[in-house]
């Protein structure tokens, strides 16, 4: 039995991966979608004190990179070059991906090892020569089954992903032994039920493992736009076999054993559905055939929809992730996707969703509960956080909703993958902390002159403060900007340090932000909105 990447002996790493993504356009929302859940989670588990490795990167080589670059009269390798650097780089230094590196499937350090281990399986005898014709999607680079294909009202054949006409290839190509694997890739599922996620997608998966496995052909012929089959350079790897090996080399694979030894497998391969076969059927299976480890776990998520389409370039309805961060900001951007959509299954954009939602969550409920307190600190104790007296009930309420929502909030995103309930258990947190001060009325509290009700109105401040120092560890890695002027206005990095290095399991130690921080009413954490363009 192989073992995940929770039982390897000396792994010490928490590493998640994205798709590395096809450059044969700019990214759009679907891309971004991946990317910021994969960020969230790997800033949450930083956030507990865990050393960990975010990989992202671009998949360069096949037909479809070929053909896109012929289309725009350059070379692949210039196309890659320039769609890499000028479109996705920027876009995740735009959203704020703090990924540890990023890999190019054109890179030495990549093809060198991708040869190295086809090399390797064709020694041991698990790669033979072999013919084969049928449909292929060139947008998937994939053999299509018969099964899986759908007719237009004409009775031509799509693929069922691009709703494109399918090509029908026939060449003299390399094949892996995939069909040898089925029996130990149910057998490895039967063991790790949690080793595809969602439940959906684990039952798909299974089903078609079932009905048998074909080998698997790992070569192209019929162009050149890849890396070179070792043994015969008439040949070139077929680009998922390339691409899913990323996963490895970018890790230290075949050149630094230490660094590889420590984190790989990944603990989370954060996919697309679309692609859940390769990542769940013929990635394991080659990890098996070379006695390496397998992946902790595969986490499908859903299609972003537009007018019940996926979103995709292919179907003209690719929008960029800036048309919607120039007008709700970057932290939005990213608590947005991951709040509105459950993890794993399809979800729908709109423009009037997102406005709604940005006003009444986080303009209203979040943004001035923080202005609220800030100008109050201000008002009423000069901008010095007063010391809280004795608590009451409603005090004791709030440190309960706090452990509650810490508790919750890490077990849904950093165990569970559930961003969006993870979420909903901070602004639960939140809209309790705003009752709690609508009850409280320290408004009326600071009529009162005496010293029991200067002690009470000082309880009440501090209470909310104390609170909102929690929310912006909590969502600070979904919305790290904002957290910060958060922690900024509080004075806490005076008094508590950088809010990268409080750890979520410490949040909910009540009393932490001390007496006499200096609160100020920074800047409006989330402005009113202006109209948008017509053309939005």
């Amino acid at each position: 039995m192989a073992a995940t990447g929770s039982e390897k002996q000396g792994k010490t790493t928490y590493y998640v991966t994205t798709p590395i993504y096809y450059v044969n356009d700019a990214p759009h929302l679907g891309h971004a979608y991946t990317t910021v859940a994969g960020d969230v989670l790997t800033r949450w588990h930083r956030q507990r004190g865990e050393k960990v490795w975010y990989l992202t990167g671009t998949d360069e080589h096949g037909q479809k990179i070929m053909r896109t670059a012929d289309a725009n009269g350059v070379t692949p390798q210039e196309w890659c070059d320039k769609l890499v650097e000028e479109a996705w780089k920027p876009l995740w230094e735009h959203l704020e991906i703090a990924n540890d590196d990023f890999i190019r499937t054109t890179q030495k350090r990549h093809t060198d090892r991708v040869q190295e281990f086809v090399q390797d399986l064709y020694d041991k005898g698990e790669i033979y020569k072999g013919g084969y014709e049928g449909p292929y999607c060139v947008g998937c680079e994939e053999y299509k089954l018969p099964g899986d294909l759908i007719e237009d009202e004409q009775g031509t054949k799509l693929c069922p992903v691009h709703k494109k006409p399918v090509e029908i290839l026939k060449e003299e190509n390399y094949f892996f032994k995939l069909s040898a694997y089925g029996p130990k890739l149910l057998e490895f599922y039967e063991a790790n039920p949690g080793f595809i996620q969602p439940e959906s997608a684990r039952n798909e998966v299974v089903n078609f493992v079932k009905q048998g496995l074909e080998d698997l052909s790992i070569s192209r012929s019929t162009f050149d736009w890849g890396i070179p089959i070792p043994w015969d350079d008439q040949h070139v790897i077929y680009v998922w076999v390339d691409a899913l090996l990323n996963y490895a080399t970018a890790v230290g694979y075949g050149s630094d054993q230490a660094k590889f030894d420590a984190t790989f497998p990944a603990d989370v391969h954060l996919i697309g559905k679309d692609i859940l076969r390769f990542h769940a059927v013929i990635w394991p299976a080659m990890l098996m055939a070379q006695g390496l480890p397998v992946p902790g776990r595969v986490a499908a998520n859903g299609w972003l929809m537009v007018g019940g389409e996926k979103m995709s370039k292919s179907n003209l309805t690719g929008i960029k992730p800036q048309d919607l961060t120039s007008h709700f900001g970057v932290d939005a951007y990213r608590w947005y996707f991951l709040r509105a959509i459950a993890f794993g299954q399809d979800g729908s954009f709109s423009w009037e969703d997102f406005t709604a939602r940005y006003t009444s969550e986080l303009a209203n409920d979040y943004g001035n509960l923080a202005s609220r307190v800030a100008a109050m600190v201000g008002k009423y104790f000069d901008g010095a956080l007063p010391e809280a007296a004795a608590d009451g009930e409603a005090e004791q309420a709030v440190k309960d909703g706090l452990a509650t929502a810490v508790a919750e909030a890490d077990r849904r995103i950093g165990e569970e993958l559930d961003f969006q309930g993870g979420i909903l258990a901070v602004f639960d947190f939140v809209k309790q902390v705003n009752g709690y001060i609508t009850e409280q009325e320290p408004w009326k509290v600071a009529k009162d002159g005496s010293p029991e009700g200067r002690a009470r109105l000082a309880t009440i401040l501090y209470t909310a403060a104390e609170s909102l120092r929690a929310v912006a560890v909590l969502l600070n890695p979904v919305m790290p900007d904002t957290s910060q002027k958060l922690w900024d206005s509080l004075g806490a990095e005076a008094s508590l340090g950088a809010l990268a290095d409080q750890k979520v399991q410490e949040t909910a130690d009540w009393g932490r932000l001390p007496a006499g921080a200096t609160v100020t009413k920074g800047a409006v954490l989330f402005p009113r909105l202006e109209e948008p363009k017509k053309d939005q």
